[in-house]
């Protein structure tokens, strides 16, 4: 009885040692939300050919564009179980409040300020990967994006001015903190799915969108684009995510080769991101948009007041305490 009973455990540890091996030898799923052939999609088909030669081959991963594994809410919320492995999107507050704190407008000033702040070792990444580990996710990179605007299909009202009540609706994405903004710079802020919001524009329901960049309106809504404002809203960024049992489960040399080119991955990008954000710029302007000045004093002033009228309210939504320790952190 109890030769059966060893002979049992044993087959019981063989059969797991090999779906383990298995686990790590089968091709992850990396899961992002633009179509296939920007600038994300490219870059993510650079970590991955370049994540297999790194590791020998015994890393491989599928690239899946266009949220095609699931909106990215869904998505972040299938890595933390283990459905999908990888994702390089944005943070979703619907499962956390505390992931607004990212979104905060007007927190970043520049480039400069935004690679200080979310750089590896850095205060706001060491605050959004605390975030992402209590779901069982583990932050491999940041993808800085760009600094956000207004892609307006009418033409703008005092577009500098944050105090003018302009009669604009504009989709907001479904967050308190864009909702606050579009709402105290004279807009009128309707909240709208990502995957509704083209045609809200199209049809109508609204005259434009705020919550992008240049890179986001040209990718998703250049054909209702005829006015973009870069009144630099916020930073954007985006996360490379994993699931962090299958991370934590690798061995020493998948793991060094995971990790170096991950952040091989995040530094092509930020010696790229300024540059890609003039690009989409011009690429507007070049389909026909018409770009809005907005001068550094419009920004001084509409930072201004969002700092005054937005922030208490939002610091209130994430834990005044814990926001506000976090936006004390952050680096000049």
């Amino acid at each position: 009885m109890k030769m059966r009973s060893v002979y049992g455990m044993m087959v019981l540890l063989v059969c797991m040692v090999f779906l383990a091996g298995t686990a790590q030898a089968r091709t992850w799923k990396i899961s992002h939300v633009r179509p296939q052939g920007t600038a994300i999609d490219e870059d993510l088909r650079w970590f991955s050919t370049n994540l297999k030669e790194a590791s020998g081959g015994k890393l491989k991963t599928k690239v899946y564009p266009a949220s095609a594994l699931g909106d990215y809410t869904v998505v972040q919320e299938r890595v933390s179980l283990g459905a999908v492995d990888m994702a390089c999107q944005p943070p979703s507050s619907s499962a956390d409040k505390r992931f607004q704190l990212p979104y905060f407008p007007y927190m970043i000033k520049n480039w400069d300020h935004a690679r200080k702040n979310y750089s590896a070792g850095a205060p706001m990444r060491e605050t959004v990967a605390g975030l992402y580990k209590e779901q069982g996710i583990h932050l491999l990179a940041v993808w800085p994006v760009y600094f956000g605007g207004i892609s307006l299909n009418t033409k703008p009202v005092n577009p500098g001015d944050p105090d003018a009540a302009k009669g604009i609706k504009l989709r907001v994405p479904p967050m308190k903190t864009f909702q606050m903004m579009a709402d105290n710079i004279g807009y009128l802020g309707t909240p709208i799915p990502f995957s509704d919001a083209f045609t809200a524009v199209q049809t109508g329901v609204v005259d434009g969108v705020i919550g992008s960049g240049a890179e986001g309106y040209y990718s998703s809504f250049r054909d209702v684009t005829k006015y973009y404002i870069p009144a630099n809203t916020h930073f954007e960024v985006w996360y490379l995510i994993m699931n962090q049992n299958t991370y934590d489960n690798l061995s020493d040399e998948k793991r060094q080769a995971l990790d170096k080119t991950a952040a091989e991955f995040e530094n092509r990008r930020w010696e790229t991101a300024e540059a890609d954000q003039k690009a989409n710029e011009q690429k507007l302007v070049d389909y026909g948009a018409t770009l809005v000045e907005f001068s550094d004093a419009d920004v001084a002033k509409t930072a201004d007041k969002i700092r005054k009228v937005v922030w208490p309210e939002i610091l209130n939504d994430v834990g005044v305490e814990w926001g506000q320790s976090v936006l004390n952190r952050l680096i000049k």
